[in-house]
C-alpha cells in the first residue's frame, strides 16, 4: 500500500529568499496546504505584498540578510514571536553570476560564497535549537543540479552548489537520529529573475523551456508532506526540454 501524504496543516515553515521566485511560490503552496509561513528576505516591500495576499494570520514578513548571523537569529526569534513554534526551514536564498573563472569579480565571488553557502549555514544554525526542542522537523536546502556537475562559465556558482549538497549530506547523517530530516532540492534551470543581468537576459526565449518556480515549490512541499518514517536526501529535476 503506498504511503499517504502527511498533513502539514498548522505547521510553521520559515523560508529565506521568500520575496520572489521559488521562495514566493513555496509560501503560496504551503499556505494553500494549511501551513503558516515566516517570510525572510531583504526586500520588505515585496514580502509585505505577499503577506497581504496570503493573510496576516498565515504569514509574517521579516526583513533579513542571510549573510548576517544575527539577522538569521532574529528571523527565527520573530517567527517564534508570531507563531509560537517552528517545524521546518527552507534555506532558499541564493544568487548567481555567470562568467569565466578569471572574469568573475572579487565582489561577485565573495557574495556568491556568502549568500549561497555561508548564508545557508547561518540559517540552519539559527533554526537548529528550535527544531531540536520540538523533537524533530525538516531542513530543506535549495541547491541545484550544478551541485553535481559544473558547467562552463559557472565555476564559482557551481562550487557553492556543490558545497550545499555536501552540507546537506553531512547534516542529514548528523541530525536524522534526532528526527530532523534534511533534503537538498536540486532543480535545473528555473524561469525566475535569478541571475538576470548577471548571465541571463530577461525575456530570453529559452527561459520558457525551463521549469517554473511552482514546479520546484511542489517538490519542497511534497518533501515536507512525506510520512515521518521517510526522508528524501536529494531530489534533482530537469524539465523535459532541458538536457541533463
Amino acid at each position: 500500500m503506498p504511503a499517504e501524504s502527511r498533513s502539514i496543516k498548522e505547521t510553521v515553515v520559515a523560508i529565506t529568499g521568500a520575496s520572489s521566485g521559488i521562495g514566493r511560490e513555496t509560501a503560496r503552496l504551503l499556505v494553500e496546504a494549511g501551513a503558516k509561513v515566516a517570510l525572510g528576505a531583504r526586500r520588505l516591500d515585496r514580502l509585505n505584498e505577499l503577506v497581504e495576499e496570503l493573510g496576516a494570520n498565515n504569514a509574517v514578513a521579516i526583513q533579513m540578510d542571510v549573510t548576517k548571523p544575527q539577522e538569521n537569529n532574529e528571523f527565527i526569534s520573530k517567527t517564534l514571536s508570531k507563531f509560537g513554534r517552528l517545524d521546518s526551514i527552507v534555506a532558499n536564498a541564493g544568487i548567481g553570476h555567470y562568467g569565466g573563472i578569471a572574469d568573475v569579480s572579487d565582489d561577485d565571488l565573495a557574495n556568491m560564497i556568502d549568500v549561497n553557502f555561508a548564508g545557508t549555514v547561518w540559517t540552519i544554525r539559527a533554526a537548529l535549537p528550535e527544531l531540536r526542542k520540538a523533537g524533530g522537523g525538516d531542513i530543506v536546502i535549495i541547491s541545484s543540479v550544478a551541485g553535481f556537475r559544473g558547467g562552463a562559465n559557472e565555476a564559482v556558482y557551481a562550487g557553492t552548489k556543490f558545497a550545499q549538497v555536501g552540507l546537506a549530506g553531512s547534516i542529514d547523517r548528523e541530525l536524522s537520529p534526532e528526527g530532523i530530516r534534511v533534503t537538498a532540492i536540486c532543480p535545473a534551470g528555473t524561469n525566475t529573475e535569478f541571475a538576470i543581468g548577471s548571465g541571463r537576459t530577461e525575456g530570453d526565449p529559452k527561459l520558457k523551456d525551463y521549469m517554473s518556480p511552482t514546479d520546484v515549490a511542489f517538490q519542497i512541499v511534497t518533501s515536507l508532506q512525506q510520512p515521518r518514517r521517510l526522508r528524501t536526501s536529494v531530489w534533482a529535476t530537469w524539465s523535459m526540454a532541458q538536457s541533463s
